[in-house]
């Protein structure tokens, strides 16, 4: 794009072209700012790229797949056969379709794009670098800066990526075959979503996880549902242990070690032996896909010239309005820590935008939502009945359970709750938690009710169509008022 090095200027600069990145470009430009997007990889980042669509695409085929031939008690009868290469085909298409838009969307907005790796100069520069011999690089000066690059999965002391054997979760997206025994190291809403593909899939799989329970920080009941199908659809979980190092099989394969310090520990499968005050057990796996988390990039961003510290965790603290320590510099989405969740980075990076456009913008994490794509969903937001308690409320709940849903008996997936908590004084609506079909649709009217102070009335006397998995919210809201008609009142 530019050969040798020469010196532009920019109102705003965005660094990286994630959902928080691109977002706050596009709204930056809206706002009549001269904006400037700086990105070294894809447009979309991770989660266009290698995280969010990309799984759900396999969590739908997976799924299709596996209803398809467990349908029996419907009287459908079949037998299919998933040819991972063309499902990952599907899988790349739907995401080229989708980074090619981000692009012309933000071409369309005025946007000034720029491929290459920035590195900040001092509080007001930065220094971009072409890929390719002979690409050079430019200087770029802007008066505001917003730092979105983003995170990558977290390694773990001898489980290198650069094995074919030992996965990242881009890796195990972009996988042509399914192994025949996958190991997962970690028992997040990563390593669960993927073991549930695996396992529709085909594949044998085995969880270790150090904790003593799945997907932290979930309600108890929550998880439990979650974990009950996981098993039934034939997945292992092994709780208290480590992974510690992985080796070749004398039969073919990999064995994958852990440890754990607590004597007490169960193992679902694999051998066990005792090592000082803790116990080994290997697993015979031929993956191991590393799921225990991520971690922000700023490497090579050279915050320090900049006069940007980060925490001990290595993300860039901001305040309210997103920003940093040095005026004039913002940070959004996962590089600016909790929650890493690519809708909060969007919201985040709109945030930035209107702050440095001068609007009265800032951050409301009580409406943030979260989603888990397991079988069954997990959708929450705001507070739980616990959280309100300790916040000073006294908390009115309902909850509506699917298998008393018309619509959900008609799907065959009757898992679950529809759980709302509300201030019983006021009403008010504080937050939600939903596991069950369709959990990540459903959870958008909890989210909608607690942002615009809604009230259990406002829910429940709100005409839902019938019959539709969304009537569950509506009955729930009844049954914290005590007035439910296709549940039992508390």
């Amino acid at each position: 794009m530019v050969v040798g090095d020469v010196t532009t200027g920019t109102e705003v600069l965005v660094i990286g072209a994630g959902p928080g990145g691109y977002v706050a470009a596009i709204r930056a430009a809206q706002e009549g700012l001269d904006t400037t997007l700086v990105e070294k990889d894809a447009y979309g980042g991770a989660c266009l790229n290698r995280g969010c669509i990309p799984s759900k695409a396999l969590i739908t085929g997976s799924g299709l797949a596996h209803e398809a031939g467990n349908a029996e008690f419907m009287g459908v009868h079949a037998d299919p056969a998933v040819d991972m290469g063309k499902m990952t085909e599907w899988k790349d298409g739907v995401v080229d379709q989708l980074t090619g838009g981000v692009e012309k969307l933000c071409k369309a907005n005025g946007v000034n794009l720029i491929e290459g790796t920035a590195s900040f100069v001092d509080e007001s520069t930065v220094r971009v670098a072409h890929g390719g011999d002979g690409q050079g690089s430019e200087t770029l000066s802007f008066e505001h800066a917003i730092v979105a690059t983003g995170s990558r999965p977290i390694q773990i002391p001898g489980f290198d990526f650069s094995e074919d054997h030992v996965w990242s979760s881009a890796d195990a997206l972009d996988a042509d075959s399914v192994p025949d025994r996958l190991g997962i190291v970690g028992g997040g809403y990563i390593g669960m979503e993927l073991a549930t593909t695996y396992a529709k899939l085909g594949a044998d799989v085995t969880v270790v996880e150090m904790l003593d329970d799945i997907l932290d920080p979930y309600e108890d009941d929550v998880k439990r549902i979650v974990r009950k199908r996981a098993e039934e659809l034939g997945i292992e979980f092994n709780f208290g242990e480590g992974a510690s190092e992985w080796s070749e099989a004398p039969d073919g394969g990999y064995l994958l070690h852990t440890e754990t310090e607590d004597s007490e520990a169960q193992s679902a499968s694999g051998s066990r032996t005792q090592s000082g005050d803790g116990e080994e057990s290997t697993y015979g796996v031929d993956k191991i896909l590393v799921a225990v988390g991520r971690q922000p990039v700023t490497d090579g961003l050279d915050l320090g010239n900049a006069g940007i510290e980060t925490d001990e965790r290595g993300f860039v603290e901001t305040d309210d309005r997103t920003r940093t320590a040095v005026e004039g510099i913002h940070a959004v989405g996962d590089v600016a820590g909790d929650p890493m969740l690519a809708h909060a980075a969007s919201n985040e990076g709109i945030v930035a935008a209107e702050v440095i456009a001068g609007e009265p913008a800032a951050l409301d994490r009580q409406v943030v939502p979260a989603a888990v794509f397991t079988d069954p969903e997990i959708g929450t937001v705001g507070m739980t009945e616990a959280e309100a308690d300790d916040a000073g409320f006294e908390p009115a709940v309902g909850e509506m359970p699917f298998n008393a849903s018309g619509r959900a008996m008609t799907t065959g997936h009757t898992e679950g709750f529809v759980r709302i908590v509300a201030d019983e004084e006021t009403g008010f609506v504080l937050g939600g938690q939903i596991v069950g079909p369709e959990a990540s649709e459903l959870i958008a009217e909890v989210a909608l009710a607690v942002e615009m102070g809604a009230t259990l009335e406002d829910v429940a006397a709100t005409v839902h169509t019938h019959p539709t998995l969304a009537e569950a919210v509506m009955e729930a809201a009844e049954n914290a008022r005590g007035q439910a008609i296709h549940t039992l009142n508390r």
